[in-house]
């Protein structure tokens, strides 16, 4: 999805500031995007490298000439068997879903509270909104991140600052690849299309893309626990 938001915005003529841990792949996408009106700057990185976020950041804002406008869609969903329990893969996730998002946005948070200005986005799930048997940790990283980013809209509003919570469905990406199958899937290019559209208008600070998924949340979140805890969802 981070890619797909990357070829968007810059063939819609913005400046983009792309930050991947993959070289390869980042240059790669940095040439492909930068054949439109646009242009991106590649910036190699690992969330996991939080000593090295000041300075990226620093770097971004100059380069760029300024931001309005972030986006952290960095995730990792590896496989959870029905027995397993690694806690080597789950703080993993904890690290890049959540660590890293907060390591991210604390310092973009602050930059829009001087300006008094800015949209921040943050990439969550539907599997934040309950506590499935099938990925524990993912869910929880999910709902963490979503509490986080609601904290930050309240603290932020008096600001004039925008903060939006994107909650996926099944969306095809190499995140996904590992499921067997996918419910009602769409394409990264469909899902960063919709969160566009929903991070500049103002109906929305908290949205299930495809909208659909709406739907399907507040049915899930219906279920009694004694209930819900007997499927697979």
């Amino acid at each position: 999805m981070g890619a797909a938001l990357v070829r968007q915005l810059c063939a819609q003529g913005y400046s983009v500031a792309a930050v991947a841990r993959r070289r390869e792949l980042l240059d790669a996408l940095a040439e492909d995007a930068g054949g439109g009106p646009g242009r991106v700057l590649a910036y190699a990185h690992d969330v996991n490298s939080i000593d090295e976020i000041p300075g990226i950041f620093e770097s971004i804002v100059h380069d760029l000439g300024g931001l309005d406008f972030y986006v952290y869609a960095a995730g990792v969903m590896p496989g959870v068997g029905p027995e397993e329990y690694d806690t080597e893969k789950d703080l993993a996730m904890v690290d890049v879903n959540l660590g890293g998002a907060i390591a991210w946005t604390n310092p973009v948070a602050r930059y829009f509270h001087s300006q008094r200005a800015g949209t921040i986005v943050g990439i969550g799930s539907i599997a934040g909104d309950r506590g499935r048997k099938g990925a524990p940790v993912y869910g929880a990283t999910k709902a963490a991140l979503a509490t986080y980013l609601e904290s930050l809209r309240n603290r932020l509003a008096e600001r004039a600052v925008r903060v939006v919570t994107i909650k996926p469905g099944m969306i095809e990406t190499p995140m996904t690849e590992h499921l067997d199958k996918l419910v009602m899937p769409i394409s990264a290019e469909k899902a960063a299309k919709d969160i566009l559209k929903v991070s500049r208008g103002r109906l929305w600070n908290e949205r299930h893309v495809p909208l659909r998924w709406l739907g399907v949340s507040m049915i899930i979140r219906s279920i009694p626990s004694f209930l819900f805890r007997r499927t697979n969802i």
